[in-house]
Order: C-alpha cells, then sequence, then structure tokens
C-alpha cells in the first residue's frame, strides 16, 4: 500500500480514467463535472463559485473544510493534468503518455522521511529575458531603471509587481495577520525564486491544516481589496491563486522541513 494520497486536479471528466492509472485520485473542476467517480469542490461547504478566481484553491477550499480529517495516508499530494511530481527531472521532449507512468511520483521514499513538506523546483523571477520585462512593465522598469541591471532588484515584488498589477502584493500583504505580515514582505522583498505551480506534498494533515488556516482568511480579506468584477486579464482574474502561490512557499519554508523535488510538464489532454 502507497504512502502517498496525491490528488490530480484537472478541468475534464475524461482525464478520469488516465489519473487513475497512475494510482491517484481525480478532482474535476469547473463547470464541465458530470462524474460521480472523482472529487469536486461543489459538495459540502464549499467556494465552488470562485474556481474563476481561485483556481485550484477552491479544491483546497473543499479539502480542508469537508474531507482532510479523513485522510489515511502519511503524505498528502497535489498534482495537476499537466503538470506531475517526480524524483528525477526529464525534459518536456523526453515524456509522452506512455512513459509518463514510470515517471511520475507514486509513493515517498524513506530517505524523504525527514522533511515534512515537498515543494517544486524553484522558479527563477530574475531570469527572464529582458524583452518580457519591457513587454509587460515599461512603466515600472522606468521609474525604476535598475530593474535592468541588478539580478537581485529582480525579486519576487518586482516578478509581482510586472505580471499581476504594481503594488497589488504589498496592498494584499497589509491585510495579513501580524504573525506573517512582516516576515512575508521581507520574503517578497529579498528572494529572487519562489516554488511555483500551487503544488506541494505534506506529510501532516494538521501541518496543513495549519497552512490552510492562514491563507483562506487572508484571500477572504483581499477580495474586499480586490473584489471579482473589475478583474480582466488573466494576470488579475487569478490573483488570488498567484497571492496563495507567492504565500505558500514563504509559509512552508518558515514552518517546515522541506524538500524540492522537480515538477514535469505533460498536458494528458492527448488521450
Amino acid at each position: 500500500m502507497t504512502n502517498l494520497k496525491m490528488f490530480c486536479i484537472t478541468l475534464e471528466p475524461d482525464h478520469i480514467k488516465y489519473i487513475k492509472s497512475l494510482n491517484y485520485t481525480p478532482v474535476v473542476l469547473g463547470n464541465k463535472n458530470l462524474s460521480q467517480n472523482c472529487f469536486t469542490d461543489k459538495d459540502g461547504e464549499n467556494i465552488s463559485h470562485k474556481n474563476k478566481f481561485y483556481g485550484e484553491y477552491t479544491f483546497h477550499y473543499w479539502l480542508w473544510k469537508n474531507h482532510l480529517n479523513k485522510i489515511e495516508e502519511n503524505w498528502i499530494g497535489f498534482c495537476q493534468y499537466r503538470k506531475f511530481w517526480s524524483l528525477k527531472f526529464s525534459s518536456n521532449d523526453q515524456i509522452n503518455l506512455d512513459n509518463l507512468k514510470d515517471k511520475v511520483l507514486k509513493e515517498i521514499p524513506e530517505e524523504l522521511d525527514k522533511y515534512e513538506v515537498i515543494l517544486g523546483d524553484p522558479f527563477f523571477v530574475n531570469k527572464r529575458k529582458t524583452m518580457k520585462f519591457f513587454k509587460k512593465g515599461l512603466s515600472l522598469l522606468i521609474s525604476n531603471p535598475k530593474f535592468l541591471f541588478d539580478d537581485q532588484a529582480r525579486n519576487i515584488k518586482f516578478h509581482f509587481d510586472l505580471m499581476h498589477g504594481k503594488n497589488n502584493l504589498d496592498r494584499a500583504i497589509d491585510l495579513l495577520d501580524k504573525n506573517n505580515k512582516e516576515d512575508f514582505r521581507k520574503f517578497v522583498n529579498d528572494e529572487i525564486s519562489f516554488n511555483p505551480h500551487n503544488m506541494l506534498i505534506c506529510k501532516s494533515k494538521n501541518l496543513l491544516n495549519s497552512y490552510y488556516s492562514d491563507v483562506f482568511p487572508w484571500l477572504e480579506n483581499c477580495e474586499k481589496l480586490f473584489g471579482f468584477k473589475d478583474l480582466k486579464g488573466y494576470g488579475l482574474t487569478r490573483i488570488y491563486g498567484f497571492l496563495a502561490e507567492r504565500f505558500m512557499s514563504y509559509w512552508f519554508k518558515k514552518n517546515a522541513n522541506y524538500k524540492e523535488l522537480p515538477i514535469l510538464f505533460h498536458d494528458i489532454s492527448d488521450i
């Protein structure tokens, strides 16, 4: 019996069979879920109506409120229909639907048992091509030209301002509780990388519950700031998911002994 409960999140009911062939638990979000053979975010206590803005976090909320304490496996993980965990990195051109089954993580090896959480290999925000900075944030560069020449200045905050609206991250951080506000602000100003895709594998239900107890009240407070109806374009429409993505990296690195593993990219929609 495996020591890992892996939830694989998708928008397509057609993916359920393949996800189950990986020995993962399928989760279908969005409006196409017509199947009873998977988890969803729509029953019990839920915020499924916010899925357009929260992304996979509507399932995290559902899990927190309805199912977390029922899970028996030691490790609880999350992946997506285009992104999977592995012990070894493989480039996109080395992966297909047949060999993906052999590459994905099926259980947590004993040598990783000393860790409390597994995060994805870091995404370095200062390694983007300079031309993309001009395309996304010319006014930001004009206001502070050092962003062009100083790699360390291109930190998490700079990247968030560039992609999701200038000062939106700072405004959101102002709404955090006192235990996290200044530590998280320091994190986004000091760090040049974060662990992407809102993917994690957590050893402790209590630890995961503690994370949810911090992140969801904060996101709810942020709704009073950003709302929903005026969020235009992907970078703003999903701002709650992007806020959670940065917060997740900070929170688990602050509160847990962590290990980073590769994330493989392959869209199983090809089935």
